[in-house]
């Protein structure tokens, strides 16, 4: 326990040279799992980018379609006066 304490708190030359020793003994043991993992996350990353741009492209055409409905309803929809009576434009 004294080791994870000696890492969070800053720790000391002594526990530095254990972890980096540490590493370099179990990275040939880990490269042959790590690397592939390593390598399908940064292809799922590439993915999510790749369906945020879609799903952007979608969203804007739903709007751009809104938009053009808001357009000819406008267009083909008599002026209406204010629900109160009164005429929306001044005198």
């Amino acid at each position: 326990m004294a080791l994870f304490d000696d890492i969070l708190n800053g720790g000391n030359l002594g526990t530095g040279l254990l972890v980096g020793v540490g590493a370099l003994i179990a990275w040939p043991l880990i490269s042959p799992i790590a690397r592939p993992v390593t390598k399908s996350v940064i292809k799922g990353t590439d993915g999510l980018s790749a369906g945020r741009a879609a799903l952007r492209s979608a969203v804007e055409g739903i709007g751009d379609i809104v938009a053009e409905a808001q357009q000819e309803i406008s267009a083909t929809t008599p002026a209406r006066g204010r629900a109160d009576g009164r005429s929306s434009h001044p005198t």
